[in-house]
């Protein structure tokens, strides 16, 4: 044991010696691996923090007191079209044919337009660097009125030039930028007016009330330009210095639904709410992401609310759309109907039935068409003798391939299993194609439909006890071929409904309808209902049209 012990002791010494000396041996080593391990993780640090600072990533529910610094941030998702929201400083872009006045968009139902210009209290929004010169600052906004705009940005650049310290001089040299910029159609322009407004928030003798307004106005155009990280950047700035101020909260929510972050929008709105209990924007807001969720009855109560109020930024066809779809949801239709004829009566519908939102003003309308009338006689036709082929290639794929028919996605279906597989969308083929050719090379030669870009070619299939709840389609723009292919007709057999009229489908036959008018299908057979949608253009459209429509 004494010899075991003595050896334990040298190997315990002989390794300690080891390690010092390949501790002094490594030292260098040690410090130049070290230095090239802490240099890249430093150049990542480094781009990271210039990444947050570049896209300055705020807090904005911990800045409103919404959320904890705790509570994990997780971002909404887009909810179809439920995440869209009034458009209360965005226009419609036009329906035009090119040019040609008779292709007049339908300006009945656009998102809300651009609200008047409130009106501010001059002394307000009047600094002590103002005053002195106050007199040629109203003689340049009379400039901007008068529309003499060059001249206007030119008084207002040297009035700012010899009265550095005035706010309202570079604001009015702003406001004469961004209305010479609407005038010429000019995004350089309108950029750099807002560059001014940014830099004027930060003067230093610039009143609470003109930095308000140009905190709004920066918005506006940010949120105008599409440039939804500036306009973000910039609400940030205004929720600080103005975290009650309620204007800036409605349309910071409307900037966060606009991207689609519904539930960032959601507490937004409930804490207007809560300082003003009857801000009827902040209710239909609200009352519009609520719905989109699913709480039909409590959507009713906050829309119907916001709506009686007619204010400005409630005036808007998405609103009275939601409204009556929630009312039809928990069984008060004839309410929805009275509701959206209201908004027919406003002139965001073309009708109580026909609600369809990106229209062109002049064509035609009926529930439903014949081939004729629709000017498809000849497509028609090919469908028709070629429906065999197209019901066996359907059925051939659902046979064969699981979970190619997907559930419909637009949350219209109240009871039963509704799936579609899908060909074109938006005049453009589907890589599923090559799974049904002989269908897709049929299509493919129909022109009015393989270059609709604003609709589909789609498989339907419907289950028994199936119901989709009534409901347009966007556009007034196409009209929607349904050729039957698998039609039951045991127990109540299935049947559509179009405005007030009622048909149903037969094998290897094309039924034409347009889908801009409110429809709703009920299916209670005892088999699988299975058609293939066509979407078609309106022929009223020219040609020019079709190729100059933007896609939905």
């Amino acid at each position: 044991m004494g010899v075991d012990k003595k050896v334990r002791k040298r190997i315990i010494s002989k390794d300690k010696d080891t390690d010092t000396k390949k501790e002094k041996k490594n030292g260098k080593q040690k410090t130049s691996s070290l230095k090239g391990f802490l240099l890249p993780v430093m150049g990542l640090l480094l781009v990271v923090f210039l990444c947050t600072y570049y896209f300055e990533v705020i807090n904005y529910e911990h800045l409103l007191g919404l959320r904890s610094e705790s509570d994990s941030d997780t971002a909404g998702e887009t909810q179809g079209d439920e995440a869209v929201p009034n458009a209360k400083q965005s226009v419609k872009p036009k329906e035009s044919d090119g040019g040609k006045p008779a292709a007049k968009a339908k300006p009945k139902v656009p998102t809300q337009p651009p609200p008047p210009e409130k009106a501010v209290n001059e002394d307000e929004i009047t600094s002590d660097a103002d005053r002195p010169i106050l007199s040629q600052i109203q003689e340049g906004e009379k400039l901007i009125k008068r529309k003499k705009l060059a001249e206007a940005v030119s008084f207002f650049e040297k009035l700012f030039k010899s009265n550095p310290e005035s706010p309202r001089a570079r604001y009015g040299m702003a406001k004469a930028m961004i209305k010479k910029a609407e005038k010429e159609r000019s995004n350089p322009i309108l950029k750099a007016s807002i560059e001014h407004l940014s830099e004027i928030a930060l003067m230093p003798k610039i009143t609470r009330a003109l930095k308000k307004e140009v905190y709004l106005l920066a918005t506006s155009k940010y949120s105008f330009l599409g440039q939804y990280r500036e306009c973000l950047r910039m609400f940030g700035r205004m929720i600080r210095e103005f975290p009650d101020d309620i204007d800036g909260l409605n349309e910071y929510g409307v900037i966060l639904l606009t991207i689609g972050k519904n539930d960032r929008a959601k507490p937004v709105y409930e804490r207007v709410l809560q300082m003003d209990p009857d801000n009827s924007f902040a209710q239909v807001h609200l009352g519009f992401i609520i719905k989109a969720e699913g709480d039909w009855l409590r959507a009713t109560e906050l829309l119907r609310s916001g709506l009686k109020a007619n204010a400005p930024g409630t005036r808007d066809g998405k609103f009275y759309f939601h409204l009556g779809d929630a009312l039809y949801r928990i069984g008060e239709r004839e309410e929805a109907g009275e509701w959206y004829q209201r908004g027919a009566d406003m002139g965001f519908f073309f009708s109580k039935y026909q609600r369809s939102l990106y229209n062109v003003d002049r064509l035609k309308s009926r529930p439903f068409w014949t081939a004729k009338q629709a000017k498809v006689t000849e497509i028609v036709k090919k469908l028709e003798t070629n429906w065999k082929t197209i019901r066996n290639e359907a059925l051939q794929v659902m046979n064969v391939e699981e979970g190619l028919f997907l559930h419909e996605e637009e949350s219209l279906k109240n009871t039963g299993e509704w799936r579609q597989f899908t060909l074109y969308t938006k005049g453009q083929k589907g890589k599923d194609c090559d799974r049904t050719p002989k269908t897709c090379a049929l299509v493919s030669k129909m022109t009015a439909a393989a270059s609709c870009k604003r609709g589909q070619i789609k498989y339907s299939i419907m289950m028994p006890g199936t119901h989709v709840w009534p409901h347009t389609g966007p556009t007034n723009c196409r009209l929607r071929m349904h050729l039957g292919l698998v039609i039951p007709k045991t127990g109540n057999g299935t049947k559509i409904r179009c405005a007030d009229e009622t048909k149903t489908w037969e094998e290897g036959k094309v039924l034409i309808f347009d889908d801009s008018f409110e429809h709703e299908v009920w299916q209670d057979a005892e088999s699988y209902r299975l058609i293939i949608i066509i979407d078609i253009w309106h022929p009223d459209l020219t040609d020019r049209e079709r190729k100059t429509l933007s896609p939905i």
